[in-house]
């Protein structure tokens, strides 16, 4: 079965990353940013090694989003980044096929013991499946 696993973050997160202390979380220094990314090469290698893994990626800062929509009379509307303001988003993911949902609930807890610095906001890891569809044109 394949899984989508989410990591959520904020701009202060980003922000906190790039050596900016704010209320909502300390500053990381050099070496809590390389003992982090050392913790996700690990977890990405065992996925990749034990054939579960599908994608991955970390995402660029919320201050980088862009949304597309439509007004009422149909026209398009590009708003750049969202506000400071804006809180939980995605951060990061893993596709993953795994054998069964006790399986990805053992990795997503694995991700959820990252380190980080004392004080850093704590956000769950979300688990989606992905349901097996037909493809395209089969519908």
């Amino acid at each position: 079965m394949k899984y989508l696993v989410m990591v959520q973050g904020a701009q202060a997160d980003y922000d906190a990353m790039n050596g900016k202390a704010s209320a909502y979380s300390p500053a990381w220094n050099e070496q809590d940013l390389k003992t982090m990314f050392l913790y996700m090469k690990a977890v990405n290698d065992e996925l990749s090694e034990s054939g579960e893994l599908i994608d991955g990626n970390g995402l660029a800062e919320p201050a980088q989003t862009r949304f597309v929509g439509r007004d009422p009379d149909g026209r398009p509307v590009i708003t750049d980044g969202p506000y400071r303001e804006t809180e939980e988003v995605l951060a990061g993911y893993w596709v993953l096929d795994c054998a069964s949902l006790d399986r990805v609930t053992e990795i997503a807890e694995r991700v959820s013991r990252c380190p980080v610095p004392e004080g850093v906001p704590e956000y769950p890891v979300v688990i989606r499946p992905i349901p097996d569809s037909p493809p395209v044109g089969e519908w």
